[in-house]
């Protein structure tokens, strides 16, 4: 167990959604945008992750131009503030198509939640722009996620497996291995049954095979049983379960709550 957290990263989620699980529709302009990237950055994250497409159980799909449509405008308002910050954009998309647009404005990396599986032309895309890339575990080959009670005997053998298999075909895709970020999924993603997600952050460390950053996001989740509006406590707990364990990158909704969790451990 790692009790110097100092070299965990916190990654802002920024969700332009209307239909996100927990905050859907919150962010209703580019001022509104502007100012929760600027508040996100002012409280320690280091990452922006900006998202046009909700993926979670009961998530519908979006064009590529729907995408666009919210993503583009979102980019561009958060591009001066980041870059004056020296704060990384990342992209939350599957599609090749919203990822070439948003690379080519100036995003430095692609969290795609399927993995590189869910558009062909992807790897090559990110390849193409030397990209940062986060490749997520998912059970599901598609952005469309289920509450599948999937089980496993042994979750963080599969994962590893998983991990496996998506560095072989990054690294035939051109995609330098320093610019992949691991992320061995969280709640849905990998089975609606939660103790899968604990076991996983109490095993996290089994991925320092790979030496490469490890990525969690834990915010809001549903293997939280709470309320939404009492997941916020649990959230830091499990984030710090995942840093303790190994976690680079903290994915978080609330920025400055997390930041302050990782300060406390952070003279010990």
């Amino acid at each position: 167990m790692k009790t110097d957290l100092s070299h965990v990263q916190l990654m802002g989620i920024l969700n332009l959604t209307p239909d996100s699980f927990s905050d859907g529709g919150n962010l209703k302009n580019e001022a509104d945008i502007t100012i929760r990237a600027s508040e996100m950055i002012k409280a320690g994250a280091s990452i922006l992750d900006i998202g046009g497409e909700s993926t979670g159980p009961g998530s519908t799909d979006v064009t590529a131009e729907e995408e666009l449509d919210r993503v583009i405008p979102a980019l561009k308002a958060v591009m001066t503030v980041a870059k004056t910050t020296n704060t990384l954009i990342s992209i939350d998309t599957w599609k090749s198509e919203v990822a070439e647009l948003c690379l080519q404005m100036g995003a430095d990396m692609i969290n795609d939640i399927t993995g590189l599986r869910g558009d062909q032309k992807m790897a090559e895309t990110v390849a193409k722009h030397n990209a940062k890339v986060v490749i997520m575990y998912s059970k599901d080959q598609t952005a469309r996620t289920t509450k599948e009670a999937l089980d496993y005997d042994d979750v963080m053998e599969t994962i590893k497996d998983f991990f496996d298999e998506r560095i072989q075909f990054t690294k035939e895709a051109g995609i330098p291995y320093d610019n992949i970020i691991l992320d061995p999924g969280m709640g849905a993603f990998v089975s609606s049954n939660p103790k899968y997600s604990f076991e996983i952050l109490e095993r996290l460390e089994e991925l320092d095979i790979y030496d490469l950053p490890i990525l969690i996001g834990t915010s809001r989740k549903s293997m939280h049983p709470q309320p939404l509006e009492d997941r916020l406590i649990p959230s830091i707990s499990t984030a710090l379960l995942g840093a303790f364990n190994g976690a680079d990158i903290l994915r978080v909704h609330d920025v400055k709550e997390h930041q302050l969790a990782i300060k406390t451990f952070q003279n010990l």
